[in-house]
């Protein structure tokens, strides 16, 4: 075998967010022009688009983007992290978000999150349809239900990793490549103490309201939602009950596919990925 070089870029991004001054983990690939900024899932971090940061035909298009949440993967935490409960809001997540686009100077980027990042898409669709080209949500749900008890994810006498990464097991599709599967769950076994919790607040406590769906305008900003049929944390149905609320919605239920379409299997992944992003850079 030959040495590979991947052409995935690391740098820190120091910038001021809605809770403080924080130093993130971005990564970036490719030198098309339509900017596309890709939101991990709760618990985890950027390399869950590890795939599509190396995608050569992608990346002639797209200027693909992501980071690390504040408390996640690479970026860093607050000096007094062991005094405090890391709790993530969802304005503070809009605002986040917001952050990063101005300082990386992206020009109405296309925004893909998925999970927690899927609810945010929603948010933004919502309250800043201007600022982006297209919203992308995967396992984008307006609202879900408690099906397990959020304190145990955070106990001194349960590993949490090693809980997150058997809990989140039962969400990767079937069909997953076995590499991919370890590397998904990975992830999650290294997540910091009660971080998982915490986005778990934003994602089970701050839903999207039916009043909140019936003003995204999908004419200001075209919104896609594509779900894996495997996920029992965002039903497809749960999916599909948004599209149903938003006029214009473009919605696709994905065969074979989990909670985590983009870590999971790259290929099948792109089969309905690929043609919304031609859609979006046909436009």
């Amino acid at each position: 075998m030959t040495a590979r070089v991947e052409p995935i870029v690391g740098r820190y991004l120091h910038v001021d967010l809605p809770t403080g001054r924080a130093r993130l983990y971005v990564e970036e690939a490719g030198t098309g022009a339509i900017p596309l900024l890709c939101l991990h899932t709760a618990g985890s971090d950027g390399r869950q688009y590890r795939h599509l940061l190396n995608d050569e035909g992608l990346l002639e298009r797209f200027r693909v983007v992501t980071f690390d949440l504040p408390w996640h993967g690479r970026s860093s935490v607050p000096a007094d992290w062991r005094d405090r409960e890391y709790v993530l809001t969802s304005d503070d997540y809009v605002g986040i978000v917001l952050a990063v686009v101005d300082a990386l100077g992206l020009d109405r980027p296309v925004v893909m999150g998925c999970s927690i990042g899927g609810r945010l898409v929603l948010r933004l669709a919502v309250d800043h349809p201007d600022r982006f080209r297209a919203l992308i949500g995967l396992q984008a749900g307006a609202a879900v239900a408690p099906y397990y008890d959020r304190e145990y994810l955070h106990r001194p006498d349960v590993h949490g990793g090693e809980l997150c990464a058997a809990l989140m097991s039962g969400l990767v599709g079937p069909d997953a490549p076995a590499a991919d599967r370890a590397e998904t769950l990975w992830h999650y076994a290294q997540g910091g103490p009660g971080v998982f919790k915490g986005d778990l607040h934003f994602y089970k406590d701050e839903s999207v309201s039916p009043e909140q769906l019936a003003t995204i305008d999908t004419g200001r900003c075209p919104l896609y939602l594509l779900s894996g049929e495997y996920d029992y944390s965002c039903l497809p149905e749960d999916t599909m009950a948004v599209a149903k609320a938003v006029p214009g919605a473009v919605v696709t239920i994905m065969e074979g596919l989990g909670h985590f379409p983009m870590s999971e299997n790259h290929a099948a992944f792109m089969a309905h990925l690929g043609p919304v992003l031609d859609r979006i850079a046909a436009s």
